[in-house]
């Protein structure tokens, strides 16, 4: 069966593909110029295609392109352990302590693992499972070697299965990625992922034998282009040829004959891979490892000290709602007097060890009313307050409670904002001293946005309001409302 190209992405047209293509064209003139001009365009494409088959190998230049040693990787582990140590500090009865800690220990181990561990993943019926049961038997290296097949990709569309998928290769040691033609966007993404992850993959061009030749060889050279060279042709399962003898009486026989499966290319490669850089591609699985459950072992803690944050947060944006309830000044000036103020810097700042004195405290308090004032959120959160009042039952009639309100919902933007801040900064090693305005800005903006639904606002403004107004001069107001109405 031959199976024509697949909605390619890939950038084709070099090599051979370009000598088979002129010499499609140009048929007619090249039959003019004779043999040299034909062996002359074949000696243009046929070089392109050496220079491609010769490349280095790329898997090994990916790995030497990591600077991965034991010791970066034992620093790693230290990392990671510092923040579970943290978290025990900060919950000592943290129900994921036990597990974490586990973890770390298997990490350690893991240094001097033999085994490599090579996970064969792509979508469905791309010739995983063929490919694993003829490879196991040729792969020859000193480190023991598991081939696991996963799940296919890309299943459907919205499928969440990926992302499970891939978190289990994340435990592999090497990625076989298996394709039956040109990637499509979906196989690129992921292999980019894969790339990003500093995951050592191999993009494995499996079933070539269901092309043409020159088709084969076009979509072959463009994937080694596409992916910097780091590709193989296989045929796992060739499709079966007939075959057909004619006897001397003239008789002829006939039959289908099952050709010997095509993965020299991978095999080689593969078993080079293995035999002189398996010991850093453990070290590489173990750094991203650590690095993982280093970013677990923060999600943990976040949400602890999130917790611990968030009546903080609550208990300033009522004194600010109070204050500015109070004595109620002209909207701009909210945010210098209540939403704002060095007190919230500091208390935030010591539950995620960023320590302040007074003095930065209060730099940092004026940075953000001057973040918030550019970024035009007191005039629009003032804004979208006042029309929620207008649309309920409390009206203007109580001037100060558009203040109040507004006070408190940029006291807790802010609070929010802060803590968001910190929790992107290392444990324990940042001071806190020195504020990144530029990612102070972004998430002031994305938290804001997030805090903007009007449900959200709607509640917000009604529990002000409960807090601000006697419930007796709430229950007046209602009476004029309607009376007015």
């Amino acid at each position: 069966m031959v199976v024509k190209l697949q909605r390619p992405i890939l950038v084709g047209g070099l090599g051979l593909s370009f000598s088979l293509w002129m010499l499609d064209s140009w048929h007619d003139s090249i039959v003019q110029v004779g043999e040299f001009g034909l062996l002359s365009a074949l000696a243009v494409g046929g070089g392109l295609w050496l220079f491609q088959q010769n490349r280095p190998k790329d898997s090994l230049e990916q790995l030497d392109g990591m600077l991965v040693d034991r010791a970066t990787v034992e620093s790693a582990i230290a990392k990671a352990e510092t923040v579970i140590n943290q978290l025990a500090q900060e919950a000592e009865n943290h129900p994921a302590l036990e597990t974490l800690r586990e973890q770390v220990a298997q990490l350690l181990l893991e240094l001097d693992r033999q085994e490599i561990k090579v996970a064969v993943t792509g979508g469905k019926s791309v010739g995983k499972s063929t490919l694993i049961q003829v490879l196991k038997p040729n792969v020859k290296t000193q480190n023991l070697v598991s081939l696991e097949e996963t799940a296919p990709l890309f299943r459907e569309a919205g499928d969440n299965s990926d992302a499970a998928i891939l978190a289990e290769v994340a435990k592999s040691d090497f990625v076989l990625f298996l394709t039956n033609g040109d990637l499509t966007d979906s196989e690129f993404q992921t292999l980019q992922q894969l790339k990003a992850a500093n995951q050592p993959t191999m993009l494995v061009f499996n079933k070539q034998d269901q092309y043409l030749t020159d088709e084969s060889a076009s979509i072959l050279l463009s994937l080694k282009q596409r992916m910097q060279g780091n590709v193989v042709a296989t045929a796992a399962s060739p499709i079966a040829i007939k075959v057909r003898k004619h006897e001397a009486d003239g008789a002829v026989q006939e039959w289908m004959e099952q050709p010997a499966p095509d993965i020299q290319q991978l095999t080689q490669q593969l078993g080079e891979v293995l035999a002189q850089q398996g010991q850093r591609l453990v070290w590489v699985t173990t750094m991203r490892k650590a690095g993982l459950l280093k970013a677990e072992a923060k999600n943990w803690l976040n949400g602890t000290r999130r917790d611990r944050a968030t009546p903080i947060i609550e208990q300033y944006q009522w004194i600010a709602a109070a204050a500015a309830f109070a004595n109620p000044v002209p909207a701009l000036d909210i945010l210098a007097t209540a939403a704002i103020n060095a007190q919230i810097v500091m208390d935030l700042g010591n539950i995620y060890q960023q320590k302040f004195s007074l003095e930065q405290a209060q730099t940092v308090a004026g940075t953000m009313g001057s973040l918030m004032l550019k970024l035009g959120l007191v005039e629009l959160s003032t804004k979208a307050i006042s029309t929620v009042l207008k649309s309920n039952v409390v009206t203007f009639v109580a001037g100060g409670v558009v203040q109040g309100v507004s006070a408190a919902y940029l006291t807790r933007v802010a609070g929010l904002s802060l803590v968001e801040y910190f929790q992107q900064q290392e444990i324990a090693i940042d001071s806190g001293t020195g504020l990144n305005l530029e990612n102070l800005r972004q998430t002031l903006q994305k938290i804001f946005g997030q805090n903007q639904q009007m449900a959200f606002l709607q509640g917000f403004v009604k529990q002000g309001v409960k807090r601000l107004l006697p419930e007796a001069q709430q229950v007046e107001l209602v009476g004029i409302q309607k009376a007015v109405g």
